[in-house]
């Protein structure tokens, strides 16, 4: 899996072997966002719209939706609901205002219930316009005194040019002449402007907005709701199951390959053989409440490992284990005295050793009857703290265990506590777990080989 990129096949195994446990989080991910729902309340949210006469810039309607979101438009609209304990810095959580299309600046506003809502929103309208309109009557006021001192300066102006005129002379001259025009145009052109200027409204220029209908009262609740949250955490607690078992899979250092595992343990591999689907009888071997919580959640079978393929009939997995014993009687010297190390937990290994031990005691001696009868131990070994009976008369240790089930420390463990008992570990037999197909005459085999099955620590299959 850590050489493997990460393909569908791989999450459809993770769905399909760990559907359980994901169904199990995946509910306690939507109570957990159903508590989060309980500590937030419901949330309303809706908006009143202010319309803005005239040609507004881009620029400046973004500076009146700040202005409606001012601590200034805020305080007052708090003081105008009445609400205890409620201010501007509250409500400034609770608004929002954007420039929307058409010189319309929206007004939303958030609250527990759709009835606060609304009047929150209608109300920071009102006084959003309230105080422009405010703003800009003072600057109206202002701009209406203008006008006047002008009106002023030029009649002081125009008397001044009549002065010069009479000053000029009676016009007997040319010059006389000419300057008395210019001062009476300059007058004429100064009296126009004043009387443009007297047409002119100062209310014009006064921005009327418009707070187009009250806010909408809302049905619905503003996101995240009650279902949202449920769903969120249903969702996020599914994904991080399917996400943790795929960078579990991608950090793990189980062996797969037959040559990493020969290095590992520093021997040769002497075969592989199949071991067809564990019985019930030894499921209900395992009990207590942890194996019971696995078996529940689907956690007692491995989800990273390929689909067990289809074995064939008895008769086939018999000529693999008989051939694995003919190396084996090959690497060992007469009699056939052997330790066969199993790791604990790895039931598939163990019961293939148990078949071993029974080819091997039931396969004819190659050579004379001088070669004796074999002598065979199964032992199962820790692979946290392994140790290996002393050596007694065994020609070494096999070890037999499954393919992607331990690490190369795991393993290195086991080669040093065969070292440490003065065992030489001289072959690997590999166990291949497969689905045998339903017969019966598989079914009578199986029975048959119940008692091989049964080998345990420090057991000798050899005594008759």
């Amino acid at each position: 899996m850590s050489d493997d990129s990460i393909r569908l096949v791989t999450i459809g195994r993770i769905l399909r072997r760990r559907r359980r446990l994901l169904t199990l989080l995946t509910l306690v991910g939507a109570l957990v966002g159903f508590g989060i729902s309980l500590l937030m309340p419901p949330r309303y949210t809706t908006s009143a719209s202010v319309l803005m006469p005239g040609a507004w810039g881009e620029r400046e309607l973004l500076t009146q939706s700040e202005i409606a979101t001012s601590s200034v438009v805020l305080e007052r609209a708090a003081a105008a609901l009445g609400l205890p304990g409620v201010d501007g810095n509250e409500l400034r959580e609770q608004v929002t205002a954007k420039a929307a299309d058409g010189n319309i600046i929206k007004i939303s506003g958030t609250a527990e219930t759709p009835e606060r809502a609304q009047r929150l929103s209608d109300q920071v309208a009102q006084q959003f316009v309230t105080f422009v309109e405010q703003i800009e009557g003072d600057s109206t006021a202002e701009g209406a005194a203008a006008p006047e001192a002008l009106r002023q300066l030029v009649t002081q102006t125009s008397r001044r040019i009549a002065e010069l005129a009479d000053a000029a002379g009676s016009g007997q001259s040319v010059e006389s002449v000419q300057t008395r025009t210019e001062l009476a145009k300059l007058r004429t052109s100064l009296q126009e402007a004043v009387d443009k200027l007297a047409e002119v409204d100062p209310a014009a220029a006064k921005a009327n907005l418009v707070v187009m209908g009250p806010a909408v009262r809302p049905a619905d609740e503003a996101p995240p709701t009650r279902t949202q949250l449920i769903g969120a955490g249903a969702l996020l607690f599914f994904l991080l199951t399917v996400i943790g078992h795929l960078a579990a899979a991608r950090m793990s250092r189980r062996l797969r390959t037959e040559p990493e595992i020969a290095a590992a343990l520093g021997s040769t591999l002497l075969g592989t053989v199949d071991v067809p689907g564990e019985p019930s009888g030894h499921q209900a071997e395992r009990r207590g409440p942890r194996a019971l919580i696995r078996r529940l959640l689907g956690l007692d079978i491995r989800w990273d490992m390929p689909t067990p393929r289809t074995s064939g009939d008895e008769a086939g997995r018999k000529v693999r284990y008989r051939r694995v014993s003919a190396r084996l009687r090959e690497r060992v010297s007469a009699p056939l005295r052997v330790l066969f190390v199993v790791p604990d937990g790895d039931e598939s290994a163990r019961r293939a050793a148990g078949q071993l031990v029974t080819e091997a005691e039931s396969a004819p001696s190659p050579g004379s009857s001088s070669r004796g009868r074999p002598e065979l131990r199964v032992v199962e070994v820790s692979v946290s703290r392994p140790m290996v009976p002393d050596r007694e008369d065994e020609s070494g240790a096999v070890v037999v265990l499954s393919a992607g089930s331990w690490t190369a420390g795991e393993l290195a463990g086991i080669a040093e506590a065969c070292a440490d008992a003065r065992h030489e570990v001289i072959g690997i037999v590999l166990a291949d777990p497969v689905r045998s197909r339903p017969s019966r005459a598989a079914g009578r085999h199986r029975d048959a080989a119940a008692p091989a099955l049964a080998v345990g620590a420090d057991s000798t299959g050899g005594s008759g």
